[in-house]
Order: structure tokens, then C-alpha cells, then sequence
């Protein structure tokens, strides 16, 4: 029956790639190759779609891929209050121990070892997920944990750094990226400091890095 292979189509493999490929930043020509692809393979099947099916599913994917480009997610806002709270203290505690998170969690999947309170981030979300997260979407819960810079991270700086901009006026603030090239820690957040390097060659360092030029800083999206 037509609705039958309307069924059978939806759980093509073939199909479902081709869907799973919109997730990446894709033109409109790869995303109609990548559906063409996919509408050959099901005729080779034996399960064709009908002019009417294949108009709904490309409308639909690109209402998707639409929604994607303009509202993009934090991974972090799929977790509850206490999932969040328990990743964000485990994140700190590695910090402090200058270790990457990221890492602790991978050796213990690798390992099969318990991960404590964060053993939820293996059993719901894997690896995908945590790969997905960046220092932006942590700097989205900077105000529930501690993020420390470490060299090789992408930041933006703001010319009030370096030049008095009018705070009235906040269109003259202006974003330059750069990337983290020494920290100098202290147990003093006024003492710490930073030097970075800008895309076209050239370093400044930055004090007070956690105190009062904090607001003067931010991660890269």
C-alpha cells in the first residue's frame, strides 16, 4: 500500500544518511544532491516516493536546517538543574587539577570505569554529545562554574582594552579574535594574567584576566 512504503521510506538507511547529513553545514545544492541521492536509492528499492512525499520531506528539512541557523542549542540545556550543577562542579574540580574534563571522561568510558556523578553524560548523551560542547556553551553557565583559560583556547578581546570607548555610544565596542598563548596563574584573580595573539601576528597581554578586565573578554562561538 502507498502508506505502507510511505512507512518503509522513513526507515530507509540510505534515507536516514542523507537526513543525518543536513545536520552538518551544508549549501542548498549538497543538501538536493544528498536528497536525489536518497530518492535514487529508495527507487532502486522498490519503494519510490511520490512527487507529493518528496516535496514534504525536502520542505521539512529545510524548515529544520532554518531553525537550526537561526536559534542554535546549547548541549548544556538538555540537562536538568542537578545534571547540570554535578557536570559543571566536575569541570571545575578538573580545572583546578589542570586537567582536561573532557579527557577524565573519555578514560573512564575507555577504562569502564564509574565517573561518579557525571556517570549520566555516558548512559544518556555519549560521546557525540560531549564532543559537541565548546567553551562558549560553557560560558552560557559561567555564573555556576569556574572556566580558567588555558593556552591554545579561542577567545575574543574588546578595544576597551586598549582605548576608552564611551558607554553610551556601545556600537564603538568592538570583538577581535585571538588565541591564548601563556597564562600565568595566581592565587590572586587580580594577578592573573594572559597573552594573546591575534590573527595577524601580534600579542597583547592582558591583566586582571578573572577581576576587572573580565568583562572585557569572551569566549569564541
Amino acid at each position: 500500500m502507498e502508506a505502507d512504503s510511505s512507512f518503509a521510506i522513513i526507515r530507509n538507511p540510505s534515507l536516514d544518511r542523507s537526513c543525518r547529513l543536513t545536520s552538518c553545514f551544508m549549501t542548498q545544492a549538497e543538501i538536493a544532491a544528498a536528497l536525489q541521492a536518497a530518492f535514487h536509492q529508495c527507487e532502486i528499492m522498490g519503494c519510490s516516493l511520490s512527487e507529493e512525499q518528496k516535496e514534504i520531506l525536502a520542505q521539512t528539512i529545510e524548515e529544520r536546517l532554518s531553525e537550526r541557523s537561526i536559534s542554535p542549542t546549547n548541549p548544556l540545556d538538555r540537562l536538568t538543574s542537578e545534571q547540570r550543577k554535578a557536570l559543571l562542579e566536575f569541570i571545575t574540580t578538573q580545572e583546578q587539577q589542570n586537567q582536561s574534563w573532557k579527557v577524565a571522561l573519555l578514560n573512564d568510558w575507555l577504562q569502564n570505569r564509574d565517573s561518579g556523578n557525571v556517570q549520566f553524560i555516558r548512559d544518556l548523551f555519549g560521546v557525540q554529545w560531549l564532543e559537541s560542547i565548546t567553551s562558549a556553551d560553557l560560558a552560557d553557565y559561567e555564573d555556576e562554574a569556574i572556566l580558567k583559560l588555558k593556552v591554545g583556547d579561542r577567545i575574543e578581546v574588546s578595544n576597551t582594552l586598549w582605548e576608552w570607548v564611551q558607554e553610551s555610544a556601545p556600537d564603538s565596542r568592538e570583538w577581535f579574535p585571538c588565541n591564548v598563548i601563556s597564562v600565568q596563574d595566581s592565587l590572586e584573580p587580580s594577578q592573573t594574567k594572559c597573552t594573546v595573539r591575534f590573527d595577524n601576528g601580534s600579542e597583547y597581554e592582558i591583566q586582571g584576566l578573572y577581576d576587572w578586565n573580565r568583562s572585557n573578554w569572551r569566549w569564541a562561538k
